[in-house]
């Protein structure tokens, strides 16, 4: 939180609430925030067969994953959720973000949807999106006659 000095009059206070309420309306990418939930970092890889998003999602399990493509877009979403303190604990620092996670793919028209395949170890998510057969190279063997 931005703290200004305190004067008597409310102009910097005023101020300082604003630039705070600006701050998390959007995106923060050292802290993977944005205005629409917490933005995991991804890589999208491309090889002959398929493609591959990876997701950094720590601290879930698979079960709390949503994971949907419809109308050619990839969508990831999960919930995540800090423990309390218990009535003799004093949280000194609080950096990790809780809240929802959401990421949003748009996919080309050679992927198959059909065969989408997804698994989450360690943290880390990645779904593999196979491209349909006819998007795929081929080779074609030439005689010479």
């Amino acid at each position: 939180m931005l703290t200004l000095w305190k004067t008597r009059d409310d102009t910097f206070s005023t101020l300082s609430r604003e630039v705070d309420r600006l701050m998390k309306d959007v995106a923060l990418p050292a802290s993977g925030r944005s205005g629409y939930g917490l933005c995991p970092a991804s890589d999208v890889v491309e090889t002959e067969a398929a493609f591959r998003v990876v997701l950094d999602l720590p601290g879930l399990e698979a079960k709390d994953l949503q994971i949907q493509v419809e109308n050619d877009t990839l969508t990831v979403q999960a919930e995540r959720r800090l423990s309390e303190p218990g009535k003799d604990e004093t949280i000194h620092r609080s950096e990790r973000a809780a809240g929802t996670y959401f990421r949003s793919f748009a996919l080309p028209k050679t992927v198959d949807a059909t065969k989408v395949e997804a698994k989450y170890e360690s943290g880390v998510l990645t779904v593999t999106l196979p491209k349909r057969e006819e998007a795929k190279p081929r080779t074609i063997q030439v005689t010479v006659k």
